[in-house]
């Protein structure tokens, strides 16, 4: 976590990686340089799962740290330090880039609002996340919200989507359009409780 800016990161992101951070030479007797060091020069695994595994069975240490030494020792290009890379990784179709437009314009004029984005997809907190988008197969979109599914009927339970658990339900945008005023409704009431 290399580059990360309160541009990025929420109030409550950025405490937290600033304690994995603090609490790593202090908990393990090792800087993050000592780290880097044992990952390049030890650790026969080329895959970072497999790194991650290594460090654990190795060395003891949990999935964040680990994330924190390999990011450092293998910096990537889809980490959360380099969020233009990642949207415009991500964000390929046009169809399904309009809906996110609108949506990013339905949230623009919330106060203390964190765009952040993430390999599959773009997120928006205050303190924690409250709503996700996410492109699908053909230009439509998934919109995340933290906001019950039987809040409206055309909601679904989120599922095994890869955003934060606190999106609870989730609901397919087809058009740009899509993003009417009960969209932005919810998007509200979900920004208020985040």
């Amino acid at each position: 976590m290399t580059n990360l800016t309160a541009k990025n990161l929420t109030d409550r992101q950025q405490k937290w990686f600033a304690s994995v951070q603090a609490s790593l030479e202090r908990d393990t007797g090792k800087t993050l340089a000592e780290w880097v060091e044992i990952v390049k020069t030890q650790c026969p695994e080329t895959k970072p799962r497999a790194r991650s595994v290594w460090l654990k069975e190795n060395y003891g240490l949990g999935v964040n740290r680990a994330a924190q030494i390999l990011d450092a020792a293998y910096p990537s290009a889809d980490a959360w330090d380099e969020p233009d890379a990642l949207r415009a990784a991500l964000w390929t179709d046009p169809a399904a880039t309009a809906i996110l437009n609108a949506v990013e314009a339905a949230v623009a004029d919330f106060d203390g609002l964190v765009p952040t984005q993430r390999k599959g997809f773009s997120a928006f907190s205050r303190k924690v996340q409250f709503a996700a988008v996410r492109p699908i197969k053909g230009g439509d979109v998934w919109l995340g919200l933290a906001i019950a599914p039987d809040a409206d009927a055309r909601l679904e339970p989120a599922g095994k989507e890869g955003w934060s658990e606190r999106l609870t339900s989730k609901i397919r945008l087809s058009h740009p359009d899509d993003v009417d005023s009960a969209i932005t409704a919810w998007l509200r009431v979900a920004y208020e409780r985040s």
